[in-house]
């Protein structure tokens, strides 16, 4: 499956169970990391943990599954890695503390809303 359609679904998953300040960065130009990471929050650690189930289930339906998961035991930063795309989703106030945003500043930041399937 290509990158943009990876993005898309993972997006689309995360707005559709209410994640909170979904952001997309663009990275592939300031590492090998990956291509595009995509930042969402959760109120609690069950939406955390219900935030990444939701990616995992809407991407498996469509033949993709994450390279690597972490964080899902203590469900205050799980990581989904897709290869290309990374999705971080954060506890509220986990997300303030690491602030990735500030990390990957020089990274293009894309309106997330743009990448919501309709």
């Amino acid at each position: 499956m290509e990158n943009l359609k990876i993005l898309k679904t993972a997006v689309s998953a995360l707005d559709g169970k209410k994640g909170r300040k979904l952001q997309v960065i663009k990275v592939s130009d300031l590492t090998i990391l990956a291509h595009y990471f995509v930042l969402a929050s959760g109120g609690s650690t069950t939406q955390v943990k219900a935030l990444a189930d939701e990616v995992e289930h809407k991407l498996k339906q469509k033949g993709e599954n994450p390279k690597r998961t972490e964080g899902y035991n203590g469900a205050n930063w799980i990581v989904l890695d897709y290869v290309d795309v990374v999705v971080h989703i954060f506890h509220e106030e986990t997300r303030e503390f690491y602030d990735l945003e500030r990390l990957w500043q020089d990274g293009e930041f894309l309106n997330a809303e743009e990448f919501i399937e309709g």
